[in-house]
């Protein structure tokens, strides 16, 4: 057993031995466990502001190409907006990971535009990344590994203890992930077509208006699932408190050395 899903503390002493696991009908999360979870949830994909950086970059390109069809200045402007958003971050000491992923995105989808001179190469990196993604989600909880588990274990501080301790988060964690693939191959469905017969400004604002209804969808069934499910371990409580206890019954065992 590894790190990521330690033994709990026992319940009893004739327990010792035993690592404890949640129940598989163990009632779902009360209300305050399911508001923790929703704002963790929503803080994880990266709240309003991610949504806003994942949105305005590819926004700014089919606006520009749209009005003057200069992919030079929609791809400038794109990048500019792009980095902007990292600096101000870097400025506010936020976190920058959704930032940063913006910003290979956008880096790609120019790379992509400008060697070809297709502005809908803009948005080609992002559709495989989501078609690669999908495939992920539905392979991995096929095969009894969800992907969102192994994203959000160490967001809720389980890490990956709901694999063989926690049946009931880990079925959540099954369906979230079949959700999620689901979703974005529905999505990938929809713009793969697009990009091959569309012309380019149709194409550009229907990929823009997929962003965030998709992503919106599966997050919710995510918070849906989870609410459903027992509230997950703490491990890294547990190792703590297994810490404590060690540092006890060393002090106990010196004290015992002192006395004798």
């Amino acid at each position: 057993m590894t790190s990521f899903d330690k033994p709990t503390t026992p319940r009893h002493p004739d327990d010792a031995a035993q690592p404890y696991v949640v129940p598989a009908d163990a009632p779902p999360q009360n209300a305050a466990d399911k508001a923790v979870t929703e704002a963790a949830l929503f803080d994880a994909f990266g709240g309003v502001r991610g949504m806003v950086e994942t949105v305005l970059p590819g926004l700014l390109f089919v606006t520009i190409f749209t009005i003057n069809k200069n992919l030079q200045i929609s791809a400038i402007a794109a990048g500019a907006v792009s980095l902007l958003l990292v600096a101000v971050r870097l400025v506010r000491k936020d976190t920058v990971k959704h930032a940063f992923s913006g910003v290979f995105g956008v880096a790609f989808g120019i790379a992509f535009a400008l060697i070809t001179g297709n502005a809908k190469d803009f948005m080609l990196p992002g559709m495989l990344y989501t078609l690669g993604l999908s495939l992920a989600y539905l392979i991995s909880a096929a095969a009894g590994f969800p992907l969102i588990g192994v994203m959000l274990g160490p967001v809720f501080k389980e890490n990956l203890s709901w694999r063989t301790r926690n049946p009931g988060r880990k079925k959540a964690y099954t369906k979230s992930s079949y959700a999620w693939g689901v979703i974005l191959l529905t999505k990938c469905a929809i713009l793969f077509p697009l990009y091959w017969w569309a012309d380019t400004t149709k194409f550009g604002w229907v990929a823009i208006a997929l962003k965030i209804p998709p992503f919106l969808l599966a997050v919710w069934l995510t918070w849906i699932f989870l609410a459903k499910a027992p509230a997950p371990i703490d491990v890294f409580a547990e190792m703590e408190a297994e810490e404590k206890a060690e540092e006890a019954r060393k002090a106990a065992a010196a004290a015992h050395r002192r006395e004798a």
